[in-house]
Parts: structure tokens; C-alpha cells; sequence
């Protein structure tokens, strides 16, 4: 049982690791994509309206791949806690992300503070 359960784990966190390089290389590539539109813009005496549509597009579409890349550290965080309930908390399947990272929803929660009055 436990092996099978190690196996699925492992195939798992492989898919997990490639998808965060996937964004990562997304975000990235559209970046690059971002920073040369003005630049070429220039090199070639263009008016500023030229291309405004597509560079607010490229910026929009980075703004989503690292709202995505938020998700998958949050699918990261959730997989760590299933992995414990599992019985393979004690397993390092190569990952770097630290247990104690939060979710999405926890990073966005207000934070609050107890204090007691005596």
C-alpha cells in the first residue's frame, strides 16, 4: 500500500514540477515579449499609438500567467498537505517550496490579532 502510494506521489509531484516550469517559462517569455514591443517600436521612428493594443494585451496576458503561477503555488501548498494525510509527510519528492507556504486564499485573508484585555 504504502508503495503504491509513493508511486502515484511521485508521478504527481514529476507533473507538478514540470507545470511550474511551464509558467515560469510562460511568464518569462511573455515578459521578454512585453520588453521588446516598445523598443522595437523606437528602433523603428513609430508613432506611440502603434501597438498600444498589443502591449496592453502582452501586459495583460503576464499579469494572468502570474496570477496562474500563484494558483500552481497554491496547488503546491495543497499537494504538501495531502501528501501528510497520506503518511508521506517525512518524503522530499525534490521540491523547494517550503511546508508552511500559504494558500491563495489564506496570503489574500485579512490578518488578525488577539489580544487579551486583563
Amino acid at each position: 500500500m504504502l508503495k503504491e502510494r509513493r508511486l502515484a506521489a511521485n508521478k504527481v509531484a514529476e507533473q507538478l514540477f514540470a507545470a511550474e516550469a511551464a509558467i515560469d517559462a510562460a511568464v518569462a517569455a511573455v515578459a521578454q515579449l512585453t520588453a521588446v514591443m516598445p523598443m522595437a517600436r523606437q528602433e523603428a521612428n513609430l508613432a506611440a499609438c502603434i501597438g498600444q493594443d498589443a502591449l496592453m494585451n502582452a501586459m495583460a496576458t503576464c499579469q494572468q500567467l502570474i496570477e496562474a503561477r500563484g494558483r500552481i503555488i497554491a496547488t503546491h501548498a495543497a499537494l504538501r498537505e495531502a501528501q501528510t494525510q497520506v503518511g508521506l509527510g517525512a518524503v522530499n519528492f525534490n521540491g523547494n517550496c517550503p511546508p508552511g507556504i500559504l494558500s491563495l486564499e489564506e496570503q489574500a485573508a485579512p490578518q488578525r490579532h488577539l489580544t487579551v484585555a486583563a
